[in-house]
């Protein structure tokens, strides 16, 4: 077996990560990331831990399944921690891992341009739909 450079070695590692395959762990990653209550969740507990009910209330509309989905998810995926703190009744904060706090910057600067451009793309769905069907 021939003797491999540190820079193959690196070259070969950053190869087996290619978003664009479809079965690359990268891409899985982007799916999961890119959903929405993903996005909301770590945006809502960039100011600290926060208990369930805390963000069920932060995160209108969102169904108790699809936040208990999300979050165990985030944990699996080493975002975010929940810690259980003994007391009647028993309490459970989740808060972002240093690894959720690097995706963080992201998910803010993301939800700050769709507040930012709302209006924007708003109008531009307003001339897409007035256009005749021909055209579409």
């Amino acid at each position: 077996m021939p003797t491999r450079t540190a820079a193959q070695l690196r070259a070969e590692r950053s190869a087996a990560y290619d978003a664009y395959l479809a079965e690359c762990p990268a891409r899985k990653l982007l799916d999961r990331i890119s959903d929405k209550w993903v996005s909301l969740t770590v945006n809502a507990l960039a100011d600290g831990p926060h208990r369930y009910s805390d963000l069920q209330r932060r995160l209108a509309s969102v169904s108790q399944k699809m936040l208990t989905q999300t979050l165990r998810n985030l944990e699996r995926d080493g975002l975010i921690t929940r810690t259980v703190r003994p007391s009647v009744p028993v309490r459970v904060d989740y808060q972002l891992t240093e690894l959720g706090h690097s995706l963080l910057p992201v998910m803010q600067a993301v939800k700050a341009w769709a507040e930012q451009h709302m209006n924007e793309v708003e109008h531009a769905r307003s001339i897409y739909e007035a256009r005749t069907p021909g055209e579409a």
